[in-house]
């Protein structure tokens, strides 16, 4: 075999970047998180890194990016050929069964949410706020479904991503309220949020 059959492309290379900084960014956050670590954990060298993305906050927002693509794209897979309250229900799952597969996603999303919020009007606020509204427009026109619906599934499944992420066990008093599957993986019902939990049915 040619030894240049043996070498990662610059895209692939490009590739093992973005995955190993989504995972040393989701444990440590943009703050506690060095280039050189992510350097380590793809094997390059911190001056190869900065040829790929020039700066930490390039890195990062590609990180950010790369994770709200996989959930977007995860949501509008997921309700392929399905519409309102199926559609949503079928989101939900989709995203528990995401975040139980890779910790990463969840962890990163979170990690982004901390990194805007610092950064007030920074680039990194301004690609989370632009993100969101996406990933919420693409979920309306998906499902079709109201204001209150919308309302619903985005903050009960911001309220199972903080405790997905806090660890907090499904017998704590917090998830008082959630059905479960059979299994106990996670919660189960009609009209399920981001992380696949049950949802009430809006008031008339």
């Amino acid at each position: 075999m040619a030894k240049t059959s043996m070498r990662m492309s610059a895209e692939d290379r490009r590739e093992s970047v973005i995955r190993a900084a989504m995972t040393e960014f989701a444990k440590g956050g943009y703050f506690g998180t060095s280039t050189d670590a992510i350097a380590r954990r793809v094997g390059v060298s911190q001056p190869y890194l900065f040829r790929l993305f020039p700066t930490k906050v390039d890195l990062f927002k590609a990180a950010a990016n790369r994770c709200l693509d996989r959930t977007i794209a995860t949501f509008m897979q997921a309700a392929e050929g399905l519409e309102g309250e199926d559609a949503l229900e079928a989101m939900g799952q989709a995203y528990g069964e995401m975040i139980e597969e890779d910790r990463d996603v969840l962890l990163m999303q979170m990690q982004l949410y901390v990194a805007a919020a610092a950064s007030g009007d920074g680039e990194v606020a301004e690609l989370a706020r632009r993100r969101w509204l996406a990933m919420w427009d693409a979920v309306r026109v998906r499902t079709g479904l109201d204001d209150e619906w919308m309302n619903k599934f985005f903050s009960t499944g911001m309220l199972i991503n903080t405790l997905v992420s806090l660890g907090i066990p499904s017998d704590d008093r917090c998830w008082l309220g959630f059905s479960f599957d059979e299994q106990g993986k996670g919660p189960a019902g009609q009209g399920k949020g981001p992380a696949g939990e049950a949802v009430q049915d809006p008031a008339p």
